[in-house]
């Protein structure tokens, strides 16, 4: 009970210089803690050493962890550094990358159009080569189509000159005909005659 109540008569100290203890009035809180806290010489001097040492541990532990005002601006400035160097390094990748993707696209650009006109002269080519097989294609046809006209031509010849030869025997034949029924007909006008006479 009675260290419940000196537990409200300490009050926040203020603020002390990194690597020194903390130093107070030790009598003055033993003094107070036996008039207002009815604690026993004894009591009173425990509880004030114990809370000394408490507080002084916690002080030195504090002031162990803390970093000087000069570590900590050169720790910042190591870390400005080691971010400008990194910043500068990120920057040269960045510029490499850069170049290397503009080198791959100016590359790529070239085989495209390297490709593009390959494909433009096998097309010309290919255009070319259809076009002289068509030519000579319609150069043949024209020559076969020229030999079945002479041939035409020769046969439409040869039939006007056997029609002719035909006309020709048939005149012949018609004259023979003609001087064999003259022949035949004179004779038989003679025998008419001769028998008329020997019976007339």
């Amino acid at each position: 009970m009675n260290m419940f109540r000196a537990s409200n008569l300490f009050k926040p100290f203020g603020c002390r210089t990194a690597g020194t203890s903390a130093r107070f009035d030790t009598q003055q809180f033993v003094r107070v803690l036996q008039s207002k806290g009815g604690f026993t010489s004894a009591q009173a001097e425990a509880t004030v050493d114990i809370v000394n040492r408490a507080l002084n541990s916690g002080i030195s532990l504090t002031a162990r962890n803390l970093v000087t005002k000069e570590a900590l601006l050169l720790t910042s400035y190591q870390q400005k550094v080691d971010f400008a160097k990194l910043k500068g390094e990120l920057s040269t990748m960045d510029k490499s990358e850069i170049t290397a993707l503009t080198k791959e696209q100016e590359k790529l650009r070239t085989d495209l159009t390297n490709l593009k006109n390959k494909l433009k002269e096998e097309m010309t080519r290919s255009q070319a080569g259809v076009r002289l097989d068509l030519n000579l294609e319609k150069g043949r046809i024209r020559e076969e189509g020229s030999l079945h006209e002479l041939k035409i031509e020769d046969t439409y010849t040869r039939i006007d000159e056997e029609i002719a030869n035909m006309q020709m025997q048939i005149k012949s034949v018609k004259t023979q005909v003609m001087q064999w029924l003259i022949g035949v007909s004179s004779g038989t006008f003679a025998l008419m005659l001769a028998f008329l006479r020997f019976f007339g």
